[in-house]
């Protein structure tokens, strides 16, 4: 199998990497907007770079993985598909519901598979709370905490690039609180705080921000996020139900102190960020790709389920601007005839 890696930034040479080591990937060419970065990860692995993204196409592949800065998703998603390529793709299609739902409907006149990287239904963690949920061990679930804390601030040129915390950081939480529930998010409220560096005014982003959302079962969940964590990346998932409670990403390094007496110690080495923590499980979503192209495994994560999650973060980013509730019936899933 040869496989079309386009963008070779942290996440396409952590995908490139992985996808070089499979057993059933013969080979890789890979492309970026920078060329040199490209050729240098080529050199190192042995694979092939090209000058651009026209050469993914005609040089043929048998496969695309899309790790591009988030605007060009939705275009190379549409070739691809116009191709016949199987795509994988970083979260998300689109920054907005109309290029998500162009991007999706171009797939489904193809007939192709897109698969999208949720990398946290992967993760080990998320996994068992799923399973957990499912087997009913926590009787009637009735309230989930979700958070993600970065330990710092991305590059003041990302935010205007980034679509907002809501879009680019708790749609994470936002999936994964589906995934691992099974319920669809019934509606939102929604606030943000601007506190901090300057840079996050600029954008018309938020460095903080909190959601409260209620399920289609009347479950209360929370999901908060900032790209202010001081003490290190803390993403974690807590699940309580009437029989018992679990709870994901709490081990060794979570960067926590307790304030009790005989509390646990503060962590020796806490977690730094995302390609750490999640190292395990953007492996096993490229391998499953793999899997899903080779027709021995459904696809895990299309981009339907990308469309949902994406649908909750629009309505929060409503709610923010607007300060009110928002029900997810506002947010659009389908294209509405003029």
């Amino acid at each position: 199998m040869r496989i079309g890696v386009i963008g070779t930034g942290r996440i396409g040479t952590l995908h490139a990497r992985t996808l070089s080591r499979h057993r059933d990937v013969g080979s890789l060419i890979l492309t970026d907007a920078d060329p040199a970065r490209a050729q240098g990860l080529a050199h190192r692995l042995g694979e092939t770079a090209a000058p651009g993204v026209d050469e993914i196409f005609t040089w043929g592949v048998d496969a695309v993985v899309i790790t591009t800065a988030t605007p060009a998703h939705a275009e190379l998603i549409g070739r691809a598909a116009r191709s016949g390529l199987p795509v994988f793709c970083e979260k998300p299609i689109a920054l907005d519901l109309p290029g998500t739902l162009a991007a999706l409907a171009e797939v489904e006149t193809a007939g192709t598979v897109l698969q999208m990287g949720f990398q946290r239904r992967f993760d080990a963690g998320y996994a068992g709370a799923r399973e957990a949920v499912r087997a009913g061990r926590l009787g009637r679930l009735h309230t989930v905490r979700a958070m993600t804390c970065d330990q710092s601030p991305p590059p003041a040129v990302w935010l205007a690039l980034s679509g907002g915390l809501f879009r680019d950081t708790l749609i994470h939480d936002f999936d994964v609180l589906r995934w691992v529930t099974g319920r669809e998010v019934a509606d939102v409220y929604a606030a943000g705080s601007d506190g901090g560096p300057a840079m996050f005014r600029a954008a018309g982003d938020v460095g903080t921000g909190a959601a409260l959302l209620t399920l289609d079962d009347g479950t209360l969940a929370t999901a908060t996020a900032t790209r202010l964590n001081g003490a290190g990346y803390d993403v974690r998932m807590e699940l309580a139900g009437e029989q018992d409670t679990v709870v994901v990403g709490l081990d060794d390094r979570t960067p926590l102190a307790s304030t009790e007496p005989t509390g646990p110690p503060p962590a020796d080495k806490p977690w730094t960020g995302f390609l750490e923590r999640f190292g395990p499980a953007y492996e096993a979503e490229l391998n499953a790709f793999v899997d899903v192209v080779l027709g021995e495994r459904p696809n895990p994560c299309d981009g339907h389920e990308a469309l949902q999650a994406l649908r909750v973060a629009e309505a929060c980013e409503v709610s923010r601007r607007e300060r009110r509730p928002v029900a997810l019936a506002e947010i659009p899933d389908r294209v509405r005839a003029s």
